[in-house]
């Protein structure tokens, strides 16, 4: 079996999307009963807020999407400041992701991916180099950092609320 680059992609980004939504209840639940301020909570002083980790994780999982089909994402806004506004940023990811039909992938093992920097320097990838080494770990980093800053800030969640896609793996065994 030959494995598609739209699975890789969309079959990734968007059960990961939907735990971190799910893991967002949960802040918002605990920031009404602390008073915390959790949606500019972050690790460290030169970190991300959760807002912002949130923001990019999405960001990361459409804008690779969109590379790898070979569009450009529309535009999204960054005045994300509440748990309802972060959660909708990931149902319009999510949306976005899962409406990219399979045919415009057709090739994108070997579209050219590459991210023009500063300074007229590039970093020159191929669709799969691109999926690889740059979408799947900067979406995964934000993803992870967001569940850190909840973490750190004594929200009730674990590691069954960062993997829960798996649960639809296990079944009595045979």
């Amino acid at each position: 079996m030959k494995i598609s680059m739209h699975t890789m992609a969309v079959d990734s980004f968007v059960p990961m999307l939907k735990s971190l939504s799910a893991i967002l209840d949960k802040g918002e639940a605990c920031a009404k009963t602390t008073k915390l301020d959790l949606v500019n909570a972050r690790l460290a002083p030169d970190m991300f807020t959760l807002a912002q980790q949130v923001q990019l994780a999405c960001d990361h999982a459409r804008d690779g999407v969109a590379r790898l089909t070979g569009r450009n994402p529309a535009p999204v806004d960054n005045l994300r400041k509440s748990f309802d506004d972060l959660r909708e940023r990931i149902a319009n990811a999510v949306e976005y992701l899962e409406l990219s039909e399979v045919a415009a992938f057709d090739g994108a093992e070997d579209r050219d991916c590459s991210i023009p920097l500063p300074n007229n320097t590039v970093i020159y990838m191929n669709g799969l180099q691109f999926l690889r080494a740059w979408a799947l770990p900067h979406f995964y980093f934000h993803v992870m950092t967001a569940y850190d800053i909840l973490r750190q800030k004594k929200v009730v969640i674990g590691k069954q609320d960062y993997l829960s896609q798996v649960r639809g793996f296990i079944a009595p065994r045979e």
